[in-house]
């Protein structure tokens, strides 16, 4: 068992990748729940030719559930009496599209009732989100059980995208991830929207000396800043993470590579050789992308570290 410490301020929480007797499998509901792939499948797919934003939020989905508690579908679990659950925490409000795995969830148990985790279908939903926005496909290895615990207060684990190359390396190896798979990951960004908040300190007031951020290309700034005014801004304004953030591509890194990262935690990748190596690569190659990302993927999550398999993904049993 691999076994990670990852250090908290307020519990030592340890991250495993499952290994050993509670490893996942590819054929885990072979006998039990055949059609899961294809129940997931369509579920993403339909709701995706509605809103061409559910990929991306179900990717970061998972993403965000598996950084804090382990890919335990902790993040679907709604907040209860005093207990303010991980959904309500401030780098999740914007995460949405719950309601593509209840709809997931609801075929599935009308098809095999009490055998499929909320965590597995989250982890399919975004593989799937993946696929179909272009990207590679892979075995899901599944078997995950659902968490009982959910906590607002421990989305502060999660990565910011204020992060430096130190502190993005710390939180990636917590979790038994290397920095391959920290460039990797961060691929993801290849799909979706930001609001203002994330970036708003590259583009005004970046430091004593520089009003921008030195390490963003100016037209680029300039064009944040429009998008971003200081007063009288939109409600949800913000930007794309990439110029094709519906497809899921190697844009991104090509866009690092010429200063147009978004994030902080972007364009960071080019602070150290070994990074900087990994973003030319992949800017270069789609294929090489897709192979460390399906990689990187697959181990992310494999973290685990549930107890059951939930009836409703909002409540626990």
């Amino acid at each position: 068992m691999a076994f990670v410490a990852a250090l908290c301020l307020s519990s030592v929480l340890v991250f495993s990748i499952s290994s050993g007797a509670d490893a996942l499998s590819l054929n885990y509901y072979e006998k039990t729940c055949p059609d899961v792939d294809s129940i997931v499948t369509n579920a993403v797919n339909h709701a995706m030719m509605k809103d061409k934003t559910v990929p991306a939020a179900l990717l970061r989905m998972h993403f965000h559930d598996c950084f804090i508690r382990a890919c335990d579908a902790s993040v679907l679990l709604n907040s209860k009496g005093n207990n303010k659950a991980e959904k309500d925490g401030p780098p999740n409000m914007s995460l949405h599209a719950f309601y593509v795995i209840d709809n997931a969830k609801k075929e599935v148990e009308a098809s095999c009732p009490g055998v499929v985790s909320c965590a597995d279908i989250l982890a399919l939903a975004a593989r799937d989100a993946v696929v179909l926005s272009g990207g590679p496909t892979w075995d899901v290895p599944k078997g995950r059980k659902d968490g009982r615990t959910s906590r607002a207060s421990e989305t502060t684990r999660l990565p910011s995208p204020t992060f430096n190359i130190a502190q993005l390396q710390q939180s990636f190896s917590q979790r038994g991830l290397s920095l391959d798979d920290l460039v990797a990951l961060s691929g993801g960004h290849t799909l979706g929207f930001s609001h203002c908040s994330s970036f708003q300190s590259r583009i005004r007031n970046f430091n004593a000396t520089h009003d921008i951020d030195p390490s963003m290309h100016p037209s680029f700034a300039a064009s944040l800043r429009s998008i971003c005014p200081k007063s009288n801004r939109a409600k949800n304004a913000g930007t794309t993470m990439d110029p094709s953030s519906t497809t899921f591509d190697n844009t991104y890194f090509k866009s690092i590579l010429q200063k147009r990262g978004l994030f902080s935690s972007d364009q960071s990748l080019l602070s150290t050789p070994k990074t900087k190596d990994l973003v030319t690569k992949f800017a270069s190659s789609k294929a090489n992308f897709n192979k460390a990302f399906v990689s990187s993927m697959i181990k992310m999550s494999s973290i685990t570290g549930g107890q059951e398999v939930r009836k409703d993904c909002r409540v626990v049993n």
